[in-house]
Order: structure tokens, then C-alpha cells, then sequence
């Protein structure tokens, strides 16, 4: 007699700490402020109404942070606690102090800044169409041979151009704090990395890119130890936002981080319920 049980994979081992990555992971993206969760990222350059928000927004002068709102009582926004009624300043994510908006029990906002100084409001919704819809992120398998050493070098002052999902081919010129170089089946490869926090965030495609996984690409953070060292686990490596919302402009791989090799590691697309892709 066979045994068909599953065995669960201890916590502490490679194939234990993904399983946990990968929970956490699809339980994230639901979350009000999630990836799912946003449903309109709207830039603010004239006077206007806002989809999926009351009130009437507008731009504030030049070198000023956020947008200007004017809103009545019975929209029932409130703005860092306080209900609207009137014109109010709200900051935007690039202040000292940003304003937090809700517009009803799901419905949420804040205001972020572009690279031109102008902003825009995004708007979302914890109650999303995505969020009802969502089945899971395909990834694949847990692949010990995407978990590679490589080598952070530092180069300060250093940019390079990257194209954005949503710039039409425009480039803005972005830091790259340093380069992560490494050797992986005879091929050298050095890749550019940009600040994410704390973290080095690297944007890449690969041959499974548009194939098996998102068209865009896919990111992966790492942080380097002080020796310069870095583990860079594939496995590890995520969709970007805009593979879960239209409502982002998420940065694509500079050419130095196109693989031409499939990377058959890290997550895959966002599905629904019904198996079929999401976005």
C-alpha cells in the first residue's frame, strides 16, 4: 500500500521558510492598502472630480506638497480624522506629515508625489473587485538552484534610465546605489540595483517573462551584508504591483537585467477564483 499523505516541509528548512514567504505573500496583497486593493491612481493637473472619491480636487502651487480639496460635510470625507467641510490642504506622502483620507467604511486615500512635482491622488478600496475576485498567485516550486552568492558594489552618485509601464516610453533617470554581480552556469552577469527602503530592489525579466510569468517582469529585494555579500533567492522574487492593479506605474528591467535563460523560480501571475489569470 502506497502512502499518499503530504508531508509538510519543517519550518525552519529552505522548502519551509518559502511556504511561509508565499502565505504571507497572498496574505498581503489582499490587505486595504494592498496591491489588490488599489482602484484608481489619478494625477491632478486642473480642477477636477476624482473616480471612486467625493469632492473636487485641484493642484496646490508650485513647490508645495499635495492637493487642494473642497468637499461639503454631506461627502463625509475625513482628513487625518477630521471631517471635511470646505477647502483643506491635503499633504501628500512626500511631507513631513501626509494626509490619511477616508471616504467611507472600505474606501481610503492618500497623495503621492511625481517625479515633475506634480501629484495625484490614489484611491483604495479594501472591498475591491480584485480582492473578491482573487484566487492566488501562481508561483513555481521551491528551486534550490536559483539561490545564488553574489557581490554588491558600491557606486555612488551613479543613474541609469528606467522605463515605467505607464510612460509611454519615456525614461526617468533613477540612483542605482551599486551593481550585484554574480556567475551562474558559465554566464557572468551584473546587475543594477535601486534603493526600496532599506532594501536594493532589483527589476528583471527573464525567458519566462510574457510566457509562463508576468509580461512586465518581476522584482526581487535583498539587502547585502556589510562584507559587500549577497544572497540572491530567486525563489524569492515577486510580481510587481501593476500585476495586480492597473492603478500602478511600476518601473521595467533596464537591459542589463534581461535574462535570456528562463528563471523558473519565484512567482508566477495573480489568478482568480476560477484558475484564470487575474490581470
Amino acid at each position: 500500500m502506497t502512502d499518499t499523505a503530504t508531508t509538510t516541509p519543517d519550518a525552519l528548512s529552505p522548502e519551509g521558510q518559502f511556504a511561509t514567504f508565499r502565505e504571507r505573500r497572498e496574505q498581503a496583497v489582499v490587505q486595504p492598502k494592498g496591491n489588490l486593493a488599489l482602484v484608481n491612481t489619478q494625477w491632478i493637473d486642473s480642477e477636477q472630480t476624482v473616480w471612486n472619491a467625493p469632492g473636487t480636487w485641484a493642484p496646490l502651487p508650485a513647490g508645495e506638497s499635495g492637493l487642494r480639496l473642497t468637499a461639503s460635510a454631506a461627502d463625509g470625507i475625513r482628513l487625518n480624522g477630521e471631517l471635511v467641510d470646505g477647502t483643506v490642504t491635503v499633504a501628500g506622502k512626500d511631507a513631513e506629515t501626509p494626509g490619511e483620507l477616508v471616504f467611507s467604511d472600505t474606501v481610503t486615500g492618500f497623495v503621492i508625489a511625481g517625479p515633475a512635482g506634480n501629484y495625484a491622488l490614489r484611491v483604495w478600496d479594501a472591498n475591491s473587485e480584485g480582492i473578491q475576485n482573487f484566487g492566488g498567485i501562481d508561483a513555481y516550486p521551491y528551486n534550490p538552484d536559483w539561490v545564488v552568492e553574489a557581490q554588491f558594489t558600491a557606486m555612488p552618485g551613479a543613474t541609469i534610465p528606467f522605463e515605467h509601464s505607464k510612460d509611454e516610453g519615456r525614461t526617468r533617470e533613477l540612483e542605482v546605489p551599486g551593481e550585484i554581480s554574480f556567475s551562474k552556469d558559465g554566464t557572468d552577469y551584473s546587475l543594477a540595483a535601486i534603493e526600496s527602503g532599506r532594501a536594493l530592489q532589483i527589476v528583471f525579466s527573464d525567458a519566462t517573462s510574457g510566457v509562463d510569468t508576468y509580461s512586465v517582469g518581476r522584482f526581487l529585494f535583498v539587502a547585502p551584508h556589510a562584507d559587500g555579500s549577497v544572497t540572491l533567492d530567486f525563489n524569492r522574487a515577486v510580481l510587481p504591483p501593476c500585476g495586480f492593479s492597473y492603478a500602478f506605474n511600476c518601473p521595467m528591467p533596464p537591459k542589463q537585467n534581461r535574462f535570456t535563460v528562463p528563471i523558473e523560480a519565484g512567482e508566477k501571475n495573480v489568478l482568480a477564483k476560477d484558475g484564470s489569470l487575474l490581470h
